[in-house]
């Protein structure tokens, strides 16, 4: 265990990897995520959903309306586990499912309105906790967060391609 700047124990490089600044850097900043998550998880409690339907809705506020095998594969669930989540969302008001427009076979689900609501409600109280976890931190860490949070997204959005 190594400690950070707060003087907590994070976990070392897991065994087999290379001890090189890119490996050491992404095991510290996946220790940090881990608990960044659960620490903004901790805002959900009002949402009164649970964490893959939470996560389903954030796919279909944010990425906009999938077919359910699109969603099981975004999701990394079977074709049963996503049914059973849209049928929860949708019995809760909170995803409709409609025929495409374009192929009237293929059903897409999408977020309703009281859904959007619902995830940007949640949205905005996790970015309140982890604001005040940054309470503290000076303009130099503020823009050194910032500009991190750019590199992984940037490596995110590739990865995607």
């Amino acid at each position: 265990m190594v400690k950070d700047r707060g003087q907590r124990l994070l976990p070392q490089l897991p065994a087999g990897l290379p001890k090189d600044d890119r490996h050491q850097t992404a095991n510290l900043v996946h220790s940090a995520a881990v608990r960044l998550l659960r620490a903004a998880r901790a805002a959900d409690a009002d949402l009164d959903l649970d964490g893959p339907r939470a996560s389903l809705l954030s796919v279909l506020v944010f990425v906009g309306p999938q077919p359910m095998t699109r969603l099981a594969e975004l999701e990394q669930v079977s074709a049963p586990a996503i049914t059973k989540l849209v049928s929860a969302l949708e019995s809760s008001g909170l995803a409709q499912r409609d025929r495409s427009e374009t192929d009237r076979r293929v059903v897409l689900v999408s977020a309703t309105p009281a859904g959007e609501r619902l995830l940007e409600r949640g949205r905005a109280a996790r970015v309140r906790a982890i604001a005040a976890l940054l309470a503290d931190a000076s303009e130099t860490d503020l823009d050194t967060l910032r500009a991190a949070s750019s590199v992984i997204a940037a490596g995110l959005t590739q990865a995607r391609s």
